[in-house]
């Protein structure tokens, strides 16, 4: 399939940024956002030269400035050298119905993946959620407020990868080499996040097959909201609902709902250990058939913005 148009009409006066640069420029937008957002705390003393991160404000801020720097990047570059609007990039309509049911869809995976590994003796109840603690609201105020910063999180990585990489890909070369080529790229980007192991190794291949569902899902809906919503409750329920580790990172706050944490009495794919669910072939096996799925809906049903030019 070539020349895919996934969320709005070509225009005359837009521009495509080439392929290889594209994905080069997809890196820089990630990378260069965390740049920018953290010199300023860095040079305040809000976060130590060194990047650690040990309080759940330094990870709020990262989260709201550090990633919504890269969103700004990338929208500034589609409106000012490629002469698109927002909603070629899937920042289109009905964003609130759309956000709020991915958002929905995305608390129910998770809740079904962390109750399978529970059902499989994977997890053991470690402290009690925040409304066992004796300050309700002072233990509320950072999920909230780590909600939002998962949100902007969430989103920054759609709109790179799902709005803007994929979208360029498909209109030259064709959906499935953009759904290739942006899950690569999104799964590399999460290399480093803990040393390397056979958890990181299973983790970056089910964060890669994460963007080949999730591409499918914008891809089919024509628009990255409800891509948004779901990254954002995937990654927001799994840290603060449930205490567990969010890619490899840890997030020092009391969780909504409990406080697990991995057995030993399971072996480490199970669990992920020390990466997370994301590393565990229960995430493998759902997201494999939640991809076949979407994809057979797909053929099926059309494309939304196909139609509109049909």
């Amino acid at each position: 399939m070539a020349g895919i148009e996934l969320y709005a009409p070509r225009k005359a006066n837009h521009r495509r940024t080439w392929t290889a640069a594209a994905v080069v420029l997809a890196v820089v937008f990630v990378f260069l956002g965390q740049i920018l957002g953290i010199i300023p705390a860095m040079a305040t003393g809000f976060i130590d030269p060194s990047g650690t991160m040990s309080s759940w404000q330094q990870m709020a801020y990262t989260l709201v400035f550090c990633f919504g720097a890269g969103s700004a990047l990338t929208m500034a570059w589609t409106v000012l050298f490629e002469r698109r609007s927002l909603a070629t990039i899937g920042l289109n309509g009905r964003w609130a119905m759309r956000f709020g049911r991915g958002f929905l869809i995305g608390l129910a995976f998770l809740g079904g993946f962390v109750g399978i590994i529970w059902a499989m003796g994977g997890y053991t109840i470690e402290a009690g959620g925040a409304f066992t603690t004796a300050a309700v609201g002072a233990a509320l105020l950072p999920i909230a407020i780590l909600l939002f910063g998962f949100i902007i999180q969430g989103s920054t990585e759609e709109i790179i990868m799902r709005g803007w990489l994929m979208q360029l890909v498909a209109s030259r070369h064709g959906l499935v080499l953009a759904i290739v080529i942006n899950s690569l790229v999104f799964g590399l980007l999460h290399g480093g996040n803990i040393e390397p192991s056979r958890e990181l190794a299973l983790g970056l291949v089910n964060i890669a097959l994460f963007g080949v569902f999730i591409s499918l899902y914008a891809a089919r809906e024509g628009s990255i909201w409800g891509v948004c919503g779901w990254h954002a409750a995937w990654n927001w329920l799994l840290g603060l609902g449930f205490g567990l580790e969010v890619s490899g990172q840890v997030i020092n706050t009391s969780p909504l709902i409990t406080d697990l944490a991995t057995t030993q009495a399971v072996p480490w794919w199970v669990t992920g250990a020390t990466f997370g669910p994301e590393a565990s072939v229960v995430t493998t096996a759902v997201l494999l058939i939640g991809s076949v799925v979407l994809a057979v809906r797909f053929r099926t049903k059309g494309h939304p913005v196909e139609a509109d030019l049909a």
